[in-house]
């Protein structure tokens, strides 16, 4: 009996082999997370063959629709590392041709496709009762309020969790939740005070904010040092610090894809530094502000103090001056950088230089610009954003701001805002939103 089932595993096995050497490798698992893909860079796709790949090089793989990627690939696994964040509501397929076998045999393309989910999006609703933070597609019918509060200064968002500001008597808290609003704890902040500017990091799961002291006075307290920490709460709050000091910072962002932050100092001063490194304060010359930082490159736009405004690369400290587009808009207010492009917010001014209107303008990479929204009159465009892989755009609009009272917060902005949603693919104006804060950007407005 024993030899009757050997003998069978062997002809089955026989069998296998055979199928194997006619065929070539073929793919048996793929792990994915199309979810994560639209919100990051970095995700991947693994592929998983039935027997040990052959070497495989870079040429041999394509994505469609076409997107930058790497490859690493050992054993029976190919993982292709999508370099930029994917579009929403696409089929991706990823495709290896001509795989073999490290025994030999012939060989065969292995394929697999996936589609990302629709695209949602968080916004900040102000009002005179609870304030709320609620997730919509990009329609706007199928808002879910998540997280209410009577104050809610700001928020940021991750792939996996909020982050959120609460004013309150005497100061701010810190919740951090799921994006359900669910499982709600709070981070413990320096001391009691309030917070400002929030941001999150791509790597290294921190959220950074300036922090200042509730009890401050001319000589004693803290002013807008930038604090960072761990959004787990495995760490508490870090106060950065420049030649053993704590420093009050004027401008910062955290640098794409990576756990670094860029700042200026209230001297002007620009450094970048890393929190999960031991490399300290690296100076960066002096600068007025932080235009933007481009994802993938390492390079900010700043604008120095004599009001150039100049690439800078993050790595090397060498900087050229920004290209004028074409046609030239002016010098821009802001700069958000996607993958392929960037969006600026113009000023249009008149012979005098007194302002006319304000626009948002895309910009290839060869400096063509072309503009996409315009406001005139009293109405006044309060941020830009753009989505993840730069599919869409967030441009946030104060109506009649003559006639616009501020709210009471500790950070004011007008009562009346709304977001425009618009699709940079076909130049389409999606829908208009009751909110602002879109979780689309790097941080909230700064009145």
């Amino acid at each position: 009996m024993l030899a009757a089932v050997v003998g069978v595993l062997l002809v089955v096995g026989g069998i296998l082999s055979a199928v194997s050497l006619l065929h070539g490798p073929r793919v048996v698992a793929v792990q994915a997370d199309p979810q994560q893909a639209t919100e990051t860079s970095g995700s991947r796709v693994i592929l998983t063959a039935n027997e040990p790949l052959a070497e495989i090089d870079e040429s041999q793989v394509t994505v469609d629709p076409a997107v930058p990627f790497t490859i690493d690939a050992a054993g029976r696994s190919i993982g292709i590392r999508f370099t930029v964040p994917l579009d929403d509501a696409t089929e991706y397929t990823v495709r290896v041709r001509d795989a073999e076998g490290t025994g030999g045999g012939p060989s065969s393309d292995l394929e697999t496709a996936f589609t990302t989910p629709a695209a949602h999006i968080f916004l900040l609703q102000r009002s005179d009762g609870d304030d709320k933070i609620f997730r919509t597609d990009l329609t706007g019918e199928k808002g879910v309020a998540v997280f209410r509060a009577p104050r809610i200064v700001d928020f940021r968002a991750t792939s996996s969790r909020l982050v959120v500001a609460v004013e309150e008597k005497g100061g701010s808290r810190l919740v951090v939740m799921n994006r359900d609003g669910s499982g709600q704890r709070e981070l413990k902040l320096p001391g009691d005070g309030y917070v400002s500017t929030l941001q999150v990091s791509d790597r290294g799961d921190l959220v950074g904010y300036s922090y200042s002291d509730a009890d401050l006075s001319e000589t004693s307290g803290r002013e807008s040092v930038l604090v960072t920490q761990s959004l787990s709460g495995t760490s508490g709050p870090r106060i950065v610090q420049v030649a053993g000091k704590d420093v009050s910072i004027a401008d910062w962002q955290f640098v794409p894809d990576t756990s670094s932050l860029l700042f200026i100092d209230f001297d002007g001063a620009l450094a970048v530094e890393d929190p999960a490194g031991d490399a300290g304060v690296k100076p960066m010359g002096t600068a007025a502000q932080i235009l933007g930082v481009a994802r993938g490159t390492f390079t900010a736009v700043v604008e120095r103090p004599t009001s150039e405004i100049v690439e800078l690369n993050l790595t090397d400290g060498s900087e050229q001056p920004m290209p004028v587009t074409k046609p030239d808009y002016g010098p821009p207010t802001a700069v958000v950088p996607y993958p392929g492009g960037a969006l600026q917010h113009v000023v249009q001014r008149d012979e005098t230089g007194m302002p006319t209107g304000q626009s948002v303008i895309t910009v290839t990479p060869d400096g063509a610009a072309e503009k996409i929204f315009q406001v005139d009159g009293d109405d006044a465009i309060l941020q830009v954003c753009a989505s993840p892989s730069g599919q869409y755009a967030a441009v946030t609009v104060t109506p009649d701001l003559t006639d616009n009272p501020y709210d009471e917060l500790l950070m004011p902005l007008p009562k009346k805002v709304h977001t425009n949603l618009l699709d940079l693919r076909t130049g389409e104006e999606l829908a208009t939103l009751s909110g602002f804060d879109a979780s689309w950007c790097h941080a909230g407005p700064q009145p």
